[in-house]
């Protein structure tokens, strides 16, 4: 529960910034409270303005793979802050970023550097489109790719028509071509290709949809989108904003041996900073400008302070063996802990270091299955977990992320609270 000076910040924030945050999750609405405003972070640990200490499972909504604020990683961008921080000129650094990327993600034949994950998206449609010479693409269901006009959509009256906008202050025309199907529901994908495959530009997916909660891909869905976009000459984008260099090393294409057309990269790319990535087949690329016409550009794309943040971090994670086993394992640890402690009251799902509580008694497989959750005991469950100094995502539908920062203590300690969490939610739904 927030303390008296983050209750202040709340209420002077609200006074100049929409809700007072710069990000709606941010603001603890799902969970009916008023957020924490965070100090500083160590570790596996942040500290709000109170004094309070949490151990941290959001980890900037996944970029703290190592843990926050490294010693490894500061001290490179210590030394790059003293050489200036942004030049909007070319630097060798890009070119090792860039490397190390293409290196690690083989698929990535050339690529750019971009400051979001929104932005990265937005690139990675119009290169497809620049390339296939057509307009529509495909989403899914509570996939999300960043705020931009076109992909702020959901599905109409089923999954298989065209989308109208949902957000306010989006065109209709804006999200005209973009086509909603269901994720995990290879049968509304082939549909839509049915009715209007060679208009079809692109198939945008997060591998590991973890923005509906973590719902990983059945057997077979992956596999069929490659298939059906090689067969209709459509481009492939895996969105692996958050399961890149995550999930493995190679992220999500690695773990799950499935090679797209064009990634898009953000989160532990950057290591913290404001870094993005997009790149794929070298001839869908050499579309981009200078080289072709579909334009993009950015004056902070590529600043050395956040390059720096990216290449110290995948050094770390490419030159260390036990990580991925290590992070997969203690989430492994709680998974378990939360499916013994609540049963079958709830689902719990898994992807590597990625993981999900959901208050529904249904396997959670796609958008359908993951909004039966009730979002009222998640909000309980929520408020356990932070008087108990554990933080997690304020949402039912977010991810909770496991880093390498995170202890044995830490763990078995998370572990504990979830079976007290558990045993206080039973006894409260008893009484009702």
């Amino acid at each position: 529960m927030a303390g008296w000076k983050s209750e202040a910040l709340f209420k002077k924030s609200k006074e100049i910034m929409p809700g007072g945050v710069n990000s709606p999750v941010r603001a603890f609405r799902a969970v009916n409270q008023n957020p924490v405003f965070i100090e500083r972070a160590k570790g596996s640990k942040i500290y709000d303005v109170d004094g309070s200490e949490y151990t941290d499972y959001v980890c900037s909504w996944g970029p703290g793979i190592l843990g926050h604020a490294d010693s490894r990683v500061i001290e490179a961008v210590k030394k790059a802050c003293n050489n200036g921080l942004t030049f909007g000129a070319p630097t060798e650094k890009e070119y090792v970023l860039a490397s190390i990327i293409q290196e690690l993600v083989p698929s990535m034949e050339m690529l750019r550097l971009v400051n979001s994950g929104t932005e990265a998206v937005m690139s990675a449609i119009r290169a497809a489109r620049g390339f296939t010479g057509r307009d529509k693409i495909i989403k899914f269901r509570g996939c999300y790719h960043g705020h931009s006009d076109g992909l702020l959509v959901k599905a109409g009256s089923g999954a298989l028509t065209q989308s109208v906008p949902d957000s306010l202050g989006v065109p209709e025309g804006c999200t005209e071509s973009t086509l909603v199907a269901e994720y995990n529901d290879i049968l509304s994908v082939k549909s839509l290709f049915k009715k209007y495959g060679s208009g079809i530009a692109a198939v945008i997916v997060e591998p590991v949809a973890a923005n509906m909660g973590v719902v990983p891909p059945v057997p077979g869905f992956l596999e069929g989108l490659r298939e059906i976009t090689k067969q209709y000459k459509s481009i492939l984008i895996f969105d692996e904003v958050i399961t890149g260099f995550r999930l493995a090393k190679g992220g999500a294409q690695e773990y799950f041996g499935i090679v797209p057309d064009i990634t898009v990269l953000g989160k532990i790319a950057g290591g913290g900073m404001p870094l993005a990535v997009y790149g794929g087949r070298r001839d869908i690329m050499e579309m981009v400008a200078p080289l072709g016409g579909v334009y993009q550009a950015g004056t902070l794309s590529g600043n050395p302070v956040a390059v720096t943040a990216g290449i110290e971090t995948l050094k770390i994670l490419k030159d260390d063996n036990d990580i991925y086993n290590k992070i997969e394992e203690n989430t492994t640890k709680i998974r378990l802990a939360a499916e013994k402690a609540f049963g079958s009251s709830v689902c719990v799902s898994q992807a590597g270091s990625l993981m999900s509580v959901f208050f529904t008694e249904e396997k959670v497989t796609d958008y359908v299955t993951a909004v039966s959750s009730d979002t009222e005991k998640y909000a309980m469950y929520f408020d356990y977990m932070l008087k108990n100094r554990i933080y997690i995502a304020p949402s039912q539908f977010e991810a909770m992320f496991i880093s390498a920062a995170h202890t044995d203590e830490d763990i078995e300690r998370t572990c504990y609270i979830i079976k007290q969490a558990a045993e206080l939610l039973k006894s409260y739904m008893g009484m009702c």
